[in-house]
């Protein structure tokens, strides 16, 4: 728990840090608004960057508890382990076409 509360208290100073630093106009001398674009664009890959990380996040656990239980599945009842692999297989399918298809809007919205 004491990890814990470093590591958010860290996190929590990064965010208030970056505040002032994006507060300060352009270095290269044409001021706040002459860099929009390029801020804009900034912006844009690191929400789809976050974005695709949660999507790959979520997949990961999911895939992990479908594997989990598949295997204890298997275990309580091994006559119907075959069965079992076959819908496990299908679900990870699934998932992973998910993810793929997150990648694939990252891709177009960039």
């Amino acid at each position: 728990m004491k990890n814990f509360k470093y590591l958010f208290l860290a996190a929590l100073t990064m965010i208030l840090m970056n505040a002032a630093a994006f507060a300060q106009p352009g270095a290269a001398g044409g001021g706040a608004g002459a860099d929009n674009a390029s801020t804009e664009v900034s912006y844009k890959a690191i929400a789809a960057g976050i974005g695709f990380g949660i999507a790959v996040l979520g997949g990961a656990l999911g895939q992990g508890k479908i594997g989990a239980s598949a295997v204890e599945g298997a275990a309580r009842n091994p006559s119907a382990a075959g069965r079992i692999q076959t819908i496990m297989i299908l679900g990870l399918a699934l998932i992973e076409s998910l993810v793929l298809f997150a990648l694939l809007v990252v891709f177009v919205k960039l």
